[in-house]
């Protein structure tokens, strides 16, 4: 729970990494946010679009307060990231293998500023073609709309209803007997009989 961004996409055959890596590394070293390189070139050659090398090319970045934000491909050019490469990089599973391109950042914890930042960065990237194909779906509707206000509602919104089921957990204990399904139900209830 929590608000994040949702993305997935391909790296643009006519683009060049290393420049995105360039652009994306001048602007988190300018905002002070912490981030790591790996390879800068996609190896020589062509690959099919679910085989890879198992190695990541690009970049990834952490703003505070906030999961860490790839910009990290695989050889097949598809986004990904070092977790879930290691989780799914190797999986025979079709259905499994989806989640390898599935990435998502949340920012719940971070001040609005650093979401707004975040989707500036991508509309930033997608302006100067460095994808083919390139999905997002923001939680805040940012990206969607550009409405500052609705970013911050929707963050408040998040925000305090994390605030009240941490504090539901802390002050209602778990009865004798009762699974944890039932607990989280009646937590739950007590939060929307308290909004009334």
């Amino acid at each position: 729970m929590g608000l994040s961004i949702h993305y997935n996409g391909r790296f643009n055959k006519e683009a060049n990494l290393a420049e995105l890596i360039a652009e994306v590394r001048d602007i988190v070293e300018i905002l002070k946010w912490d981030y790591f390189i790996f390879s800068e070139e996609f190896p020589p050659g062509e690959t099919d679009d679910q085989s890879h090398d198992g190695d990541l090319y690009g970049i990834d970045f952490t703003p505070p307060g906030c999961e860490s934000v790839s910009l990290c491909f695989l050889s097949n050019r598809r986004m990904s990231d070092i977790v879930h490469l290691k989780l799914y990089g190797d999986s025979d599973d079709e259905e499994e293998r989806k989640y390898l391109y599935m990435l998502a950042t949340k920012t719940q914890f971070a001040d609005v500023s650093v979401h707004k930042a975040i989707i500036h960065l991508f509309r930033h990237l997608v302006d100067q073609n460095y994808f083919e194909e390139f999905n997002l779906i923001d939680e805040g509707e940012y990206w969607e709309t550009g409405d500052e206000k609705l970013l911050e509602r929707k963050h408040e919104t998040l925000g305090t209803l994390i605030d009240n089921f941490s504090l539901a957990v802390q002050s209602v204990p778990l009865l004798q007997g009762e699974s944890y399904v039932n607990y989280f139900e009646r937590i739950v209830k007590l939060i929307q009989d308290r909004k009334k």
